[in-house]
């Protein structure tokens, strides 16, 4: 009886313990390969990041896309995909990744602005746009959101958004630099002067150093007619950045049209030294040379534009004066030929029926 009984609790006590082993074996195995995959996926995303760093970015797409297999629900995963291809500059891949991470992680605004900058990298500005502007409902507080909206505004010719949009940066951050570059060369663009000088000159008192703000404010001046004030803002841009060519340009362009031709020349040279591919100082030796009649040295800037700037017309039509100057009729026809080829494709027919006469002329004394 006790032999029985004690075999009957035994297989009763057997059967528990299997039945306990059936029903835990299942959640303990899948708890372990939750861990394993979480190991892998960890793995996987700190092997993405070394990749990035050692810029091998297709590698790392690779394993990021592998980590994606993994967890389906992770908006880093997503988002470090859109990251990669950003970098790759494949902007399509990348729009389509933070789009991705956004619908997992909709209030992140560091996902809506690189969202931003992947659509206007792409070229879809307006897009680019709505992005933004959500980043900045989100984070109102991050200019760098405000920055990007106006980029691509400016970008998608909406001018007067653009600039509204750097003006609010303006308002709390009156010393961000980039916008008040921004936002005044837009100013300029639209010939609004006054508007733009009122940015200028508050930022320049905050930055005195600051050669591109003086620049700018010189530009303004100048296109008012404020020759004296224009050019004392440049004189003051030279001394704080006198390595910047663009300010002697700038000096030279206003000494040529006053008609004081060596001065010009000189700051023509210091830029051209300063810079000795730069086109506009090129094209400024040139129009001095043409106007001191020493046509040799201005075939010299003018052929040097044109290998520096080879689909601009300006330095074939000014180098075919050059030549016709020289007698070197064969050679001028041929440049302005090129020249007019070059005006069509802007549109600018009143240039071309100069050049035409200008041909005509040198054809007539062939004759």
């Amino acid at each position: 009886m006790w032999l029985k009984l004690l075999c009957s609790t035994s297989l009763s006590l057997l059967t528990l313990g299997t039945l306990s082993i059936k029903i835990d074996a299942p959640a303990r195995a899948g708890a372990y390969l939750a861990q394993i995959s979480k190991l892998s996926l960890n793995d996987l995303l700190l092997a993405g990041k070394q990749y990035v760093a050692e810029e091998n970015y297709d590698q790392a797409l690779a394993i990021y896309q592998q980590a994606a297999t993994l967890d389906q629900e992770n908006s880093q995963i997503f988002s470090g995909i859109g990251y990669v291809q950003t970098l790759r500059k494949d902007y399509a891949g990348a729009v389509e990744a933070y789009h991705q991470a956004i619908r997992l992680a909709p209030d992140n605004p560091k996902l809506h602005y690189a969202l931003g900058f992947a659509l206007g990298s792409a070229g879809d500005n307006l897009a680019a746009a709505d992005a933004y502007e959500n980043a900045i409902k989100l984070e109102p507080d991050n200019i760098q959101n405000y920055l990007g909206l106006g980029v691509v505004l400016a970008r998608a010719e909406q001018y007067d958004q653009a600039i509204a949009v750097y003006q609010d940066i303006l308002t709390f951050a009156p010393d961000n630099e980039a916008a008040v570059k921004i936002a005044s060369r837009l100013l300029i663009q639209q010939q609004r002067y006054d508007e733009a000088i009122k940015v200028l000159e508050p930022a320049i008192r905050l930055q005195p150093s600051a050669p591109d703000l003086r620049l700018s404010l010189a530009i303004a001046l100048l296109s008012q007619g404020e020759i004296d004030s224009g050019l004392k803002s440049l004189e003051l841009a030279k001394k704080t950045a006198p390595q910047n060519h663009r300010i002697y340009v700038q000096i030279g362009n206003i000494l040529y049209q006053q008609g004081e031709y060596s001065r010009a020349l000189t700051e023509y040279s210091w830029a051209a030294r300063l810079k000795p591919l730069s086109p506009d100082a090129l094209e400024g030796l040139g129009r001095v040379h043409l106007a001191q009649s020493n046509y040799s040295e201005a075939i010299v800037s003018f052929r040097r534009l044109t290998k520096i700037s080879p689909d601009n017309p300006v330095g074939y039509h000014n180098l075919g004066i050059a030549l016709k100057f020289r007698g070197r009729n064969e050679e001028a026809i041929a440049a302005l030929d090129k020249a007019i080829q070059l005006y069509d494709r802007q549109d600018k027919q009143d240039e071309v029926e100069l050049i035409n006469q200008l041909i005509q002329e040198i054809t007539d004394l062939s004759q």
